[in-house]
C-alpha cells in the first residue's frame, strides 16, 4: 500500500462478497487452482510414489518402505544409530 501511494496509484476495493466486481483477478485465481495447483499435485503425488516405491530406506535395511513386509519384520544389516 505504501508503494502504491508513493507511486500516486489510488487503491480500490471491490464489494464484500461480489466478486463479479473483479472479473479478471477472479478468472486469474480460477486459472491457479485448477491449473497450477493440480500441476503441483501432481508432482507430489510422483515425488510420493517414488519415495515408497524406488528410494531405498537405510533404516528398513536398503529397501523401500513398498517392500517391507505386511508384519512390519526387517532382516536389516544396517548399524542402529
Amino acid at each position: 500500500m505504501e508503494w502504491a501511494e508513493k507511486q500516486g496509484i489510488a487503491l480500490k476495493h471491490i464489494q464484500p462478497g461480489k466478486p463479479q466486481q473483479n472479473a479478471y483477478v477472479e478468472r486469474y485465481n480460477r486459472t491457479v487452482r485448477h491449473e497450477w495447483l493440480d500441476q503441483a499435485k501432481e508432482l507430489a503425488t510422483q515425488w510420493l510414489w517414488t519415495y515408497n516405491n524406488e528410494r531405498p530406506n537405510m533404516g528398513l535395511g536398503g529397501i523401500t518402505p513398498a517392500q517391507k513386509p505386511k508384519n512390519g519384520r526387517v532382516n536389516s544389516t544396517a548399524e542402529p544409530c
